[in-house]
């Protein structure tokens, strides 16, 4: 009887070939080279490294090959994509000293100006967009609830329906404070204040939750590891995906205008049951009007309600969650998460001193 070939790879994905990953790197070195500023480069990080770069779309199509072949396209295209990265950085010096060098032969300080005038200054947009967004919910006669930041796991995950084997509890996006066992974490969603307001208050409950939370993220155009989140909770006799509906249409129309509307999508989260993914129509969308993904809702898990010692057999609720900074990047045309939190106070003075 014969042996299985283990060097046979019946599956050929185009984007894994080599020349197709040689062909992505040699155009991606070709625009880092060409980029003359620092804007133009920030163009090719996104168009070569950022989430629809081909070699990020390449990397996702390794799961689908059978496993003798991973190893070698897992390679592949690491090596390609640190050659990117190499040269995206090596570019970043290059630009930032010409830029820097520039600048000291440009601008010049007129010392005859008068000392005693000081700029207005700013506020920071997520600080206002948050006020903007607990504003809309007050108006409709829900509460502000807080939590604190370091957590129980059981608040974070246990009442929420996350089981001890969940892949969030694990090291990769969860940062645990001290031993992984003592049982503290930041917190990952603003979800624990949820739990926090179910167990301090009898329904009718009507909150939403503003907060900052942490995640194991490297920070990129798309991502950073501490980020903010604005989360609702409705807990009532009555409760169905109705009402959850119709306040997130509410929601989208102060957002975005009035001609922003949602859809629900199904998918699943341990929380809530029904789930469902949030889309937003976006007419003042770059490049025309579209869905995009904000967020995710749904009706909160009976199991959850029981948790927290709310009789899931007279209440229910619903729960919705998303990224303040999405948000934002949404409302205001913003490209890179970067440049909220880098602190460059010419990004916040755009945005003015509104209160």
């Amino acid at each position: 009887m014969s042996a299985p070939n283990k060097s046979f790879d019946p599956v050929a994905v185009a984007a894994l070939q080599p020349a197709a990953v040689q062909a992505a790197v040699e155009q991606a070195l070709t625009d880092i080279e060409a980029a003359n500023t620092l804007d133009e480069l920030k163009t090719a990080r996104l168009a070569h490294s950022g989430e629809k770069a081909p070699l990020t779309l390449a990397n996702r199509e390794i799961g689908a090959l059978p496993p003798q072949a991973k190893a070698d396209a897992g390679q592949l295209i690491g090596r390609a994509r640190a050659e990117i990265k190499k040269a995206l950085e090596a570019r970043q010096v290059v630009l930032e000293d010409e830029r820097d060098a520039r600048a000291l032969s440009e601008e010049k300080v007129d010392v005859t100006l008068p000392w005693d005038r000081y700029p207005l200054g700013a506020r920071h947009p997520l600080s206002t967009i948050s006020e903007h967004i607990v504003d809309v919910f007050v108006a409709m006669g829900y509460e502000v609830a807080e939590g604190p930041e370091i957590e129980t796991e059981w608040h974070n995950f246990d009442a929420l329906n996350l089981a001890p084997d969940h892949p969030a509890r694990t090291m990769q996006d969860t940062f645990f404070v001290e031993a992984a066992d003592a049982g503290l974490v930041l917190r990952t969603h603003t979800s624990p204040v949820q739990i926090r307001s179910m167990l301090g208050s009898e329904p009718p409950i009507y909150v939403v939750c503003p907060g900052r939370v942490f995640r194991t993220d490297e920070l990129d155009a798309t991502h950073t590891p501490v980020f903010h989140q604005i989360e609702g909770l409705a807990v009532d006799e009555g409760i169905t995906m109705a009402d959850l509906k119709g306040t997130l249409d509410h929601f989208a129309v102060a957002m975005f205008g009035p001609d922003a509307k949602t859809r629900l999508r199904p998918s699943y989260f341990p929380f809530t049951e029904p789930s469902a993914e949030l889309d937003l129509w976006f007419p003042q969308a770059k490049g025309g009007p579209r869905w995009i993904e904000w967020g995710g809702c749904g009706m909160v898990n009976p199991r959850v309600l029981a948790a927290c010692g709310v009789d899931p057999d007279r209440f229910s609720g619903f729960a919705f969650g998303m990224g303040l900074e999405r948000t934002l990047m949404f409302r205001h045309g913003i490209t890179d998460m970067r440049d909220m939190v880098e602190g460059d106070v010419r990004f916040t003075t755009a945005f003015g001193s509104e209160l």
